[in-house]
């Protein structure tokens, strides 16, 4: 797959993510959030629960689990950049969790797998 269908596909797939948690009664509170330690594709509101999520997506399971991709270094980044939001906003208090959303494109269809608190802090 090229970079550029790659990028296609990934955009595509953080848009339908988003939309799959507002229908689960998630309220967005940011998409692509970046600071100087990483990235974090959406974050959330679950109740009183501040959720950061990094979303993967694939065509295939060929090269296995799209979760497999979150490893130990990629989950240290997401863990700073989410103390970076929390710190911003004013939202220490809250409790939050890292969840791993897995998404699958077939043609026009999409599908999900939501590990929730797929990692910890």
């Amino acid at each position: 797959m090229a970079t550029n269908d790659a990028k296609l596909l990934g955009s595509q797939g953080e848009e339908a993510a988003a939309v799959f948690l507002e229908r689960q009664g998630h309220a967005i509170l940011a998409r692509n959030f970046r600071t100087p330690q990483g990235e974090i594709d959406i974050i959330t509101r679950l109740g009183q629960t501040v959720v950061f999520v990094e979303v993967k997506t694939r065509r295939t399971r060929r090269f296995g689990r799209p979760a497999a991709a979150v490893g130990y270094h990629k989950q240290q980044k997401i863990i700073q950049s989410a103390r970076w939001f929390l710190r911003q906003r004013h939202l220490e208090s809250y409790l939050c969790r890292f969840d791993v959303l897995e998404v699958y494109a077939a043609g026009k269809t999409w599908s999900f797998n939501h590990l929730r608190g797929a990692f910890e802090v």
